[in-house]
């Protein structure tokens, strides 16, 4: 009997798995959940008694002032106080990091996740800034693919950059300068940025094809905490301005 019952299994499987048959999804539908103070009615409230502790703890910790500015930093194109700001960053320290001066640092603007506004600078800003676990990468790539990098930066109406300046003309990169100098396409420039780009990521194929890489190992969000708890050490306030790193060209011209 237990034959008969095993030789039945075994001839359905055989016979469904040649029947042919193949699954498709014939229709999606999705229903978009707001996750907001309309939701609290559904809150678990024995585990919000349980996380409470937790989180005021975290609160206080994440809620200490460790810098200011004067200045309501946000990101935009073509260039932005918050953009040249974090990209200035970038640079200082891959250079403190090389002990010789790095040439550009980029940073993606959709990268920079808040505003900061004028006023104290709390550690959960950053954190905010920057949530993600990314790391300084220094690059060198030749400037002919440099200059093909900054061409797809002036089609999307800018990105975040230090040690460059161009202008914008009917979405195409011209009169670029490295450091006051023309652009070079034969020479290799040293590009401070973090390891998502550095990947080629965000469209910007041309960092995946550097000659060279190093890998810092340090954290773009504690390098940047790090140069506002200094620069309060010392007395300073967070600046940026706009000096026209990247501009638009006048209707017309």
């Amino acid at each position: 009997m237990k034959l008969r019952i095993t030789l039945f299994i075994a001839t359905t499987l055989m016979l469904t798995a040649c029947g042919g048959s193949k699954w498709a999804i014939s229709s999606v539908s999705s229903n978009r959940i707001a996750i907001d103070s309309t939701t609290e009615r559904y809150a678990d409230k024995s585990y919000e008694a349980y996380l409470l502790p937790m989180k005021t703890k975290l609160d206080k910790e994440m809620n200490v002032v460790i810098g200011q500015t004067d200045v309501t930093m946000r990101a935009h194109g073509p260039e932005s106080l918050l953009s040249n700001f974090s990209a200035d960053v970038y640079r200082k320290i891959a250079s403190e990091y090389l002990k010789e001066q790095v040439d550009i640092a980029i940073v993606n603007l959709g990268g920079l996740r808040t505003t900061i506004p004028a006023g104290d600078i709390t550690l959960r800003k950053v954190f905010e800034l920057m949530p993600f676990e990314n790391e300084l990468v220094i690059l060198w790539l030749k400037g002919d693919k440099l200059n093909d990098l900054l061409q797809y930066f002036a089609s999307m109406g800018g990105e975040g950059v230090s040690g460059i300046r161009m202008r914008i003309d009917q979405g195409k990169a011209v009169d670029i300068t490295i450091n006051g100098q023309p652009l070079d396409i034969n020479r290799s420039y040293s590009i401070a940025t973090n390891d998502f780009l550095a990947g080629g990521n965000d469209k910007m194929v041309q960092l995946a094809t550097a000659e060279k890489r190093v890998n810092t190992s340090i954290k773009v969000r504690n390098m940047l905490l790090d140069y506002i708890k200094n620069e309060t050490a010392n007395g300073r306030k967070i600046q940026s301005q706009l000096d026209g790193r990247i501009t638009l060209s006048s209707k017309g011209e």
